[in-house]
């Protein structure tokens, strides 16, 4: 009997945000990636949203390791929520180790946890894998690709990457890798898709670094930077700019202050002696010597940036001797918030420089000619597209039949589906659970579709509750029912509605049998049936009804 291997993706497919994947070969499994995904706007009170590991949990006693590719929070927000129902042994680079170990310390997990930090280069053996680490060009440092090694064959799994022969760092892809195990045979490829609308090639972060240098020269006001907190290379080059213009810089934004904190430690972020200084300290310069990197980039409504916008940061009080350079592009759904900081950044009669016209953002993954190299280096028998909706991962199928791979041997595949490999075979029949798990505060999977569904009806048309006093003699009404409305009408100006909602529960409860009255759980079905339908009938809203009853 031939040999198999399972492939299940547990996140990242049809989507964009909470990566996940499992490998399963010879009754042991390991897992890439562990990643979150923000809520829409329509997952009211939701933190974040995280795969479904309800398989793994079934099989923990076959799990070897959790892999991760860079410390992204879409592949690693999730680690400390999975964790805390299976835990397993975690291997990464030393900048992604560093991230984690702040969620895990944030969570009481850092004692309970083994986390190995592994170089580019070297091969971690986790049960019947092989898991070989690749060094990538991503948009923050320690990014890798892995091979992972069986028996059967192997399988290359990019994560997120681009192809920058300009790098901050200096390390370029190792495309000479790619290609060493394309000659001696990949068996499949499974690949980032976020980019790959996009025709030609990524640009090289260097160019921001440019535009930073054009944008500083000169400038009198006081400049202020926002960008994404993981983006290393990005305040790296922030920092160069400000001390080459004589200027010190102050970070704000607790995320901000926390990556500057591990990649200074780690090595990763050179800062020039005397630049850098606290945001009381700063302001005591001529603005012409200022820069601050804050948080913010997405207008994040807690973030440093918007609390500066709406007037609401203790520190900052932004006006028209400033300068702020958004130097990020904003995430599909949050264009509308981004759009509303920068507009009270204007009224405030700031400088608002956020073209993407002026290289301010470069994105971290690869475009259609890049996508192409890596294809055509790893020359694989199989693909699977990642990480990306639906039209993404179709596009990258037509890119790989472009370049001479057959339809049989693609498989675009959905959260959860069992995509099972032979040596000369890809077969996809079955499927495992998989789906979104809501955070919210504390809870991990308690609030459900029918708990959303209250809060969205909250949210749109309100509230109705309609207190019974009930005889628990005779189980009679005892007086006129009380009516109490929220987000729904103002009761000096619905007095007609609230008498005749009175009226309506009153009539529901008199029609009722003396056994059903007696019985709270039959006076609120009936009740809440009758007041609700008279509420659409009446005004074609369907608010929440919450019959109360108080037995006196």
């Amino acid at each position: 009997m031939a040999e198999k291997m399972k492939i299940i993706p547990l996140g990242g497919l049809n989507e964009i945000g909470k990566n996940m994947t499992a490998y399963e070969y010879g009754g042991e499994i390991i897992v890439v990636d562990c990643g979150m995904a923000f809520p829409g706007d329509d997952m009211y009170g939701i933190d974040c949203v995280i795969p479904d590991v309800s398989y793994l949990l079934q099989n923990h006693k076959r799990l070897r390791g959790l892999f991760i590719t860079h410390g992204h929070e879409d592949h690693i927000g999730a680690i400390p929520y999975v964790l805390k129902q299976v835990n397993m042994p975690i291997y990464c680079t030393r900048l992604t180790a560093g991230l984690i170990k702040l969620k895990l310390q944030e969570h009481g997990l850092l004692n309970s946890t083994k986390l190995i930090t592994v170089e580019a280069g070297q091969t971690v053996k986790a049960g019947k894998f092989q898991v070989e680490f690749i060094h990538v060009n991503h948009s923050i440092a320690d990014s890798v690709a892995f091979a992972i090694h069986t028996n059967m064959g192997v399988i290359v799994h990019t994560g997120d990457f681009k192809i920058d022969s300009t790098p901050i760092d200096g390390e370029v892809i190792d495309l000479a890798r790619f290609g060493q195990l394309g000659r001696e045979g990949v068996l499949a490829l499974l690949a980032d898709s976020t980019n790959v609308e996009r025709p030609g090639y990524t640009m090289s972060e260097r160019a921001v670094g440019a535009t930073f240098k054009r944008q500083f020269t000169g400038c009198q006001q006081r400049i202020i930077v926002t960008t994404f907190a993981s983006n290393v290379h990005r305040i790296q080059q922030v920092i160069d700019a400000a001390h080459a213009c004589g200027r010190k810089v102050a970070v704000t934004g607790r995320s901000m202050e926390n990556i500057m904190k591990v990649s200074t430690e780690l090595g990763y972020m050179k800062v020039p002696k005397g630049t850098l200084m606290e945001l009381n300290r700063l302001q005591q310069l001529p603005a012409r010597q200022q820069v601050i990197v804050t948080t913010g980039s997405q207008g994040e409504e807690m973030s440093a940036l918007y609390r500066m916008a709406f007037g609401s940061h203790k520190q900052v009080d932004i006006g028209p001797g400033d300068k702020v350079i958004l130097s990020a592009s904003a995430i599909p759904g949050n264009e509308v918030t981004v759009g509303r900081m920068i507009n009270e950044l204007f009224r405030r009669g700031a400088e608002v420089v956020y073209d993407k016209a002026d290289m301010l953002h470069v994105s971290g993954h690869a475009c259609q000619e890049e996508l192409k190299i890596i294809h055509a280096l790893t020359r694989p028998r199989f693909f699977i597209p990642l990480h990306g909706e639906q039209r993404m991962l179709q596009i990258h199928k037509r890119l790989a039949q472009d370049m001479g791979m057959a339809a049989d041997h693609i498989c675009v595949a959905e959260n959860g589906s069992v995509i099972e490999l032979t040596a000369k075979h890809m077969k996809c029949e079955t499927a495992v659970p998989a789906g979104e798990v809501f955070v919210d505060g504390g809870g991990i999977g308690e609030v459900g579709s029918v708990v959303l569904n209250d809060r969205k009806l909250l949210a749109s048309d309100g509230m109705v509750v309609v207190v019974l006093s009930m005889s628990s003699h005779d189980h009679q009404l005892l007086c006129e029912p009380e009516i109490v409305t929220r987000g729904f009408v103002y009761v000096k100006e619905s007095e007609g509605l609230l008498q005749d909602l009175r009226r309506v529960a009153m009539d529901t409860v008199d029609t009722m049998n003396a056994k059903k009255r007696r019985d709270e759980n039959e006076i609120h079905r009936a009740v809440r049936s009758a007041v609700s339908s008279y509420l659409y009938k009446r005004t074609r809203r369907s608010p929440m009804v919450i019959p109360m009853v108080t037995w006196l």
